[in-house]
């Protein structure tokens, strides 16, 4: 098997003497474990390794495999400029990859790269492979292991973990011996005088991570709540995804090496040795199960509001045509005029959100109605929805009332009220109780983006209430 081994690590800047200056050994348990990890990837004698990193190139619906030759990469922004680093790529694999990419119709190639220079979260981990290399066997044969870099996408769990798939299938097309290295931090948000602030969802995203990298649950990975995800504010549970499907169907021994927060960001070390294969690691089809499980139940418990939000989108997207305001809908629908937001959502994710903060319909039907068709198709934010992606979306209606004018921020609360805030014509609004949105401050810095406002500009503010239907 191509796949020789597979590690999740971290990529704190400071970890780097030249960068720490004294303070990595605050995280001396995080480098003795990486240092064991790339001791044991050295001993594997790959000649290739693959590296997911979340501060390489990223799009929304396309992964990004950097191409060339070769790349280099210094810590300038980390002010150690005289830290750099370089390797050779594997031009003939990432040739490989593309094409088997294109042909299982995958949204990943070597278009579009930006910043060809390599990225810190590349760097960290190849610096550590780099010198075990070096110690085990000398330079020359350390700089002969060539490298594949891959970014992150917007995509989906599953599209993450066919790209991992699609990595190991290259990988033993071409004979590769090669070692997958997830980069990627856990929870940024573990500590209320950390530089990210404070979730209780860092903390239960940095225990679930930890289960996962311990025991090799790549099903308890692959169904992490993405509330919980976004409200911790991760960024490598996406490279894991793509490590998860390298290993798709086999037999792996899992060890958790390390995990410390010192700084208020999770850092895990994790190792994973894959064996026979194990057709009960299907996690593809697992998860496929559990998504279909979670619309059933879903749809089940959907009122009136949501089901004609969606009646509406899916019969407009199927055939273009709008529907008539169905007979059987309550008072309530029918009889009263109100402003409306109709939010789409995909695996946790925003997947479209038009609304209308006052009534411009003669019905609050109506209403929910044309904000639901603008919000699958009118979106700027995002394409329109597909029919192939009707079946996995979720919706949500937000009612508004009647909006207050407020001379106050401490009359706001984001978990209670929605802000709108206006300056010159221009206005911004969000709604109440989102996730990954904590604080008053971070509630009126996204509404004023919304309304193209500047973070100087003075606004008038007003705050509402809604009446949320799932």
């Amino acid at each position: 098997m191509a796949i020789l081994a597979a590690m999740a690590v971290p990529h704190p800047p400071l970890i780097m003497p030249e960068v720490g200056k004294g303070e990595e050994q605050t995280i001396q348990s995080t480098i003795d474990a990486y240092r064991e990890v790339m001791r044991r990837a050295a001993e594997l004698q790959p000649d290739t390794i693959v590296i997911t990193s979340p501060h390489t190139m990223l799009y929304s619906d396309y992964f990004h495999i950097s191409p060339g030759a070769e790349a280099q990469g210094d810590f300038g922004q980390f002010r150690a400029p005289q830290l750099q680093l370089g390797a050779k790529y594997d031009t003939e694999l990432v040739d490989r990859l593309v094409k088997l990419c294109n042909q299982a119709d995958l949204a990943a190639g070597t278009l579009g790269e930006r910043h060809p220079e390599l990225d810190h979260g590349t760097m960290i981990p190849l610096r550590f492979f780099q010198d075990a290399m070096q110690e085990a066997y000398g330079e020359e044969r350390a700089a002969g292991v060539r490298l594949v870099r891959i970014g992150l996408s917007g995509l989906s769990v599953l599209e993450h973990y066919r790209l991992g798939q699609l990595i190991r299938q290259a990988t033993d097309d071409l004979g590769r011996r090669a070692v997958f290295i997830a980069s990627g931090d856990l929870s940024h948000k573990l500590k209320s005088d950390g530089p990210y602030g404070f979730s209780p969802d860092g903390i239960a995203f940095d225990a679930r991570m930890q289960e996962v990298l311990r025991e090799g649950d790549f099903y308890k990975l692959l169904t992490t709540p993405s509330a919980m995800a976004e409200s911790a504010a991760e960024c490598g549970l996406r490279s894991f995804w793509i490590m998860a499907g390298a290993l798709d169907k086999r037999a792996v021994q899992a060890e958790l090496l390390s995990y410390e927060g010192p700084f208020g960001v999770g850092y895990g070390v994790g190792w994973f040795l894959p064996g026979d294969r194990d057709d009960s690691r299907d996690f593809a089809a697992q998860y496929a199960d559990f998504e279909r499980q979670q619309m059933e139940q879903n749809r089940e418990h959907e009122d009136g509001f949501v089901r004609l939000a969606r009646h509406t989108l899916e019969t407009y997207v199927k055939s273009r045509v709008i529907p008539p305001v169905p007979d059987d809908l309550p008072d309530e629908l029918t009889q009263q005029r109100a402003g409306a937001f109709v939010s789409l959502k995909k695996e946790g994710h925003l997947r479209g959100c038009i609304g209308t903060i006052a009534p411009t319909r003669s019905s609050l039907a109506k209403e929910i109605m044309g904000n639901a068709i603008a919000a699958g198709t009118r979106d700027p934010r995002f394409e329109s929805v597909t029919v192939d992606e009707l079946p996995h979306i979720v919706y949500s209606v937000d009612v508004l009332n009647e909006p207050e004018p407020i001379d106050d921020l401490k009359k706001l609360d984001v978990r209670k009220y929605g802000v709108i805030v206006e300056s010159n014509g221009r206005r911004g609004l969000l709604l109440p109780d989102l996730a990954g949105v904590d604080t008053v401050e971070q509630q009126i810095d996204i509404a004023r983006r919304k309304g193209n406002i500047g973070p100087k500009e003075k606004v008038k503010l007003w705050r509402f209430t809604v009446t949320r239907h799932h």
